[in-house]
C-alpha cells in the first residue's frame, strides 16, 4: 500500500485548514489524488475527512490510552 509512516498516527491533531481536531488515521493518497493526504476521524466518531499533511499541528500528548501505529 502507499501509506506513509508519521509519528502522530493514532493521536488527536489539529487540522489548521479547517480548525477541526481529529484522530490521525493515515497518510496516504486519496482515490483521485496522487500525492498523499492526511486522513482524520472525529474523536467521537463520524465522517472521516482528508487534509494536507502540512496542515497538521498540535498533536495530543502520548498517554496510556494513545495507540500509535503498530502498538494496538
Amino acid at each position: 500500500m502507499l501509506h506513509r509512516d508519521h509519528p502522530w498516527i493514532g493521536r488527536a491533531v489539529e487540522d489548521t485548514a479547517t480548525g477541526r481536531r481529529g484522530i490521525l488515521r493515515a497518510i496516504a493518497p486519496d482515490v483521485d489524488q496522487s500525492r498523499p493526504v492526511a486522513w482524520l476521524l472525529p474523536a467521537g466518531g463520524g465522517m472521516e475527512w482528508t487534509t494536507d499533511p502540512g496542515s497538521l499541528a498540535n498533536p495530543a500528548p502520548l498517554t496510556s490510552d494513545t495507540h500509535p501505529k503498530g502498538e494496538q
